[in-house]
């Protein structure tokens, strides 16, 4: 091999080993990313959940209408049956099945958010049903509670036929 070869040789294994660093610190960039958005989720729904209960708490000592989905009562996770487990939004048989399953497998739920355990239940079902979970002291709530409907985005038209 001739000193020009082997020059060139040593060049494209520098490119190739400075491509692969490049590669290497871009997935450890977003992998922080991620990391720290979720975090950041976590500790705006912790804040909303803190809000709310503050709200719940303050709305039922100034008013007997219920102003909150948790008003209406709670369903405890951990003696629930499944008929009970379905008075919460977006849990259907098959989710209140899983919960049972999960909770005769792994023993209490010593958090609300040993729910994300369970299948089918992501951050966006725990964010939903937070406020109407509690983990002792039985099931208040006698039926599921109304959820709002999602109205149009502002920058959609809205026909009023």
């Amino acid at each position: 091999m001739t000193k020009t070869n082997r020059s060139t040789s040593n060049e494209t294994g520098r490119r190739v080993m400075a491509s692969a660093a490049r590669r290497a610190i871009a997935w450890v960039i977003a992998s922080l990313a991620i990391v720290t958005s979720v975090a950041a989720s976590e500790a705006a729904a912790q804040s909303q959940a803190r809000a709310a209960g503050r709200t719940a708490a303050a709305s039922t000592t100034t008013s007997t209408a219920p102003t909150t989905p948790s008003a209406s009562g709670v369903v405890d996770v951990n003696s629930a049956t499944e008929a009970e487990l379905v008075l919460l939004p977006g849990i259907g048989p098959s989710k209140a099945r899983a919960i049972l399953a999960t909770r005769q497998r792994m023993g209490r739920f010593r958090r609300v958010e040993d729910l994300l355990r369970v299948r089918g239940i992501g951050r966006a079902t725990l964010r939903r049903i937070r406020t109407m979970v509690t983990l002792q002291g039985g099931t208040t709530m006698t039926s599921r509670p109304s959820t709002p409907r999602r109205s149009a985005a502002p920058d959609e038209e809205v026909s009023a036929e």
